[in-house]
């Protein structure tokens, strides 16, 4: 048998794969990636976007932790918008449309170019744990890798199929080859899997849209970006159409809901409930006239677009019908139907924190194959296993990320606690702390952490330094007295009242005064960068209730430093309820705080482990 040796090797290439190869490879490691096929690298197989509500978050702590899918998005993006402009800092979230086309071959290049990465097209058959505890990959072509370290980075791959009306066709995701045997070798180590489905709405010829009937969206005037190593602006190429479904629409769809794959029985996978079917919202929102669907374009080399809002399995006459009862649509032709795609995927609570497996040292799981959607929640999973990866071979601590320093802490530690029954999605809502996990302090958060492991640049770190510089320049700033005709005019444009002095803390504490009615009628915070200057803002606007927050989590913080054994056998714990113990033997949880946030663990039970266990 010919042996090929590697440190690592990531199975899959998608947008979880992508991150975990080049943080691999970043921090040293020799690493082989594989794909069924390169052409899927990066590939957009359902929105052509990145970013959105807690979505955006996730891709700029990406982009603090020296991540790829914020500098891919900013340089492949047609049209960027800020989501959620009108409301607090906390809650805003940039979001991109990309050239899907551009996209994978900006990804693809970068795994090309990268040292110490090799790209493989092959399609992994078995993972063999050998005696020594490395690992033996077999492939269905023959060729047998040797490794270290595995990170299992599927997608959506795995015993998948493709449902339109009655046709069942055993692929991955837009027609690409599935994976056929890997789900059996994961089940052969002793992980149990689940059927999750999801789905993606059709692809329509734009010259058969009537736009003039739909209304415009457009992006930003000054786009802000993904990445804080962008240094050129990206321009806005491409506009979004806004338009309505309408009870003709409706009740198209209701007259065929017999004929729908699930009611049929060609469906049994779970869904995602935060993306539902135009079907599932028909049932469940019966109320509602009318559904909001936007129209986005897949790309400047192309016609297509994508309907996002409207995604479906209904048979395609069906949808055909659908589609052209809605005002703006009434000519379209369809270019690629809808479809909903079922695969296989673990259980993450079988997985540690840093998400290697807790039986199998060295065995990694990222994204989708971890029962997630979307692409953000899939790379951030990806690059966090990979430098995890790289540690583990290195023989250093993995890097943990909690609650309370990042949105990936919340997810990661939402998909390993709590567990899913459906595709998780990010949320700002999941995020306790949310005041203080904005996307404009990512940096701040967790660069330095990342710069231990070696996946952020000396490049990444100065900007990071000369920012935290900036910032005290700014909190100094803050201090200054205005005078009375300054705050005068200050106010009166944000169309108050007020005839006294104020320092430049108190003014920008008033609810009416923005940061840009402040820069346009009072100079002092000329030159300073952009992101400092945000910072300083915000901090003053939270000031009160970031207090508030700071003495909540006091608690919680010390629940979590209360560390338990990874190897103890809550069986032996007198006090537990036997509910408890199963769940937390199941579990493994490595602190008080996490024990407390598993299913079927009361907070009798917590009190019984700080009692046993505190230091």
């Amino acid at each position: 048998m010919n042996m090929i040796y590697y440190d690592a090797i990531v199975i899959g290439a998608g947008h979880a794969g992508i991150e975990a190869a080049l943080a691999l490879a970043r921090t040293g490691v020799k690493t082989l990636v594989t794909s069924i096929t390169p052409d899927n690298i990066g590939y957009m197989a359902c929105n052509p976007s990145i970013g959105g509500t807690g979505k955006g978050h996730l891709v700029r702590e990406l982009d603090a932790l020296g991540g790829l899918m914020g500098i891919a998005a900013d340089a492949c993006a047609t049209q960027i918008r800020m989501l959620n402009s009108s409301k607090g800092l906390a809650v805003r979230s940039l979001r991109a449309q990309e050239d899907k086309y551009k996209y994978h071959a900006f990804t693809k290049r970068a795994i090309e170019n990268a040292d110490g990465l090799t790209m493989r097209q092959d399609e992994v058959k078995s993972i063999v744990v050998n005696n020594g505890g490395d690992f033996t990959v077999e492939c269905v072509t023959g060729n047998v890798y040797c490794c270290k370290a595995v990170v299992v980075a599927s997608g959506v791959y795995m015993d998948s199929s493709i449902i339109c009306g009655r046709s069942v066709q055993k692929r991955g995701p837009v027609c690409f080859s599935r994976s056929d045997h890997l789900a059996d070798s994961l089940r052969a180590l002793g992980f149990g899997l689940r059927r999750f489905k999801t789905g993606t709405p059709a692809r329509l010829a734009g010259k058969t849209i009537d736009f003039s009937r739909l209304e415009v969206q457009c992006g930003d005037e000054v786009p802000y970006t993904f990445s804080a190593l962008t240094k050129k602006r990206p321009k806005n190429t491409s506009v979004c159409y806004l338009g309505y479904t309408n009870e003709k629409t409706h009740d198209i769809i209701r007259a065929a809901l017999g004929d729908s794959p699930r009611k049929l029985g060609l469906i049994t996978g779970t869904g995602a409930r935060y993306c539902p079917s135009i079907e599932d919202k028909i049932v469940r929102f019966a109320d509602k006239p009318r559904h909001t669907f936007f129209l986005e374009p897949e790309g400047d080399g192309t016609d297509e677009w994508y309907i996002q809002g409207i995604s479906t399995s209904l048979p395609p006459d069906v949808q055909r019908e659908m589609y052209r009862s809605i005002v703006g649509l009434e000519n379209v032709s369809v270019v690629r139907d809808a479809y909903a795609i079922e695969y296989e995927c673990i259980d993450a609570r079988e997985l540690f924190p840093s998400l290697m497996s807790k039986r199998i040292a060295g065995l990694f799981f990222a994204g989708q194959v971890n029962g997630t959607s979307g692409y953000e929640e899939a790379a951030a999973q990806g690059l966090l296993a990979g430098i995890n990866a790289s540690a583990y071979i290195r023989g250093i601590e993995p890097l943990v990320l909690d609650r309370t320093n990042s949105y990936i802490g919340v997810m990661t530690d939402d998909l390993v606690t709590v567990g899913s029954d459906e595709p998780y999605r990010m949320l700002t809502g999941r995020a306790e702390c949310r005041l203080s996990l904005r996307q404009d302090n990512a940096d701040l958060r967790l660069t330095e952490l990342a710069y231990k492991y070696g996946t952020v640049t000396a490049e990444r770190k100065k900007l990071l330094e000369r920012k935290k510089t900036q910032i005290k320049k700014c909190e100094r700033l803050a201090t200054t007295m205005l005078p009375v005709d300054k705050v005068k005019e200050i106010f009166g444009a944000a169309g108050e009242e007020n005839a006294k002095p104020m320092s430049v803390c108190d003014v920008l504490k008033r609810p009416c005064v923005t940061l840009d009615i402040f820069d346009a009628h009072c100079d002092l915070f000329k030159g300073v960068m952009p992101s400092a200057k945000l910072e300083v803002y915000a901090a003053i606007r939270y000031d009160s209730y970031l207090k508030r927050q700071s003495a909540e989590l006091k608690e919680k913080s010390r629940l979590e430093n209360m560390r338990l054994s990874a190897e103890l056998d809550y069986s032996t714990v007198d006090g537990l309820r036997l509910e408890a113990r199963e769940k937390l033997n199941a579990a493994k949880p490595l602190s008080i705080g996490q024990a407390s946030r598993v299913a079927g663990v009361t907070p009798a039970d917590v009190w019984v482990l700080i009692s046993k266990f505190r230091n």
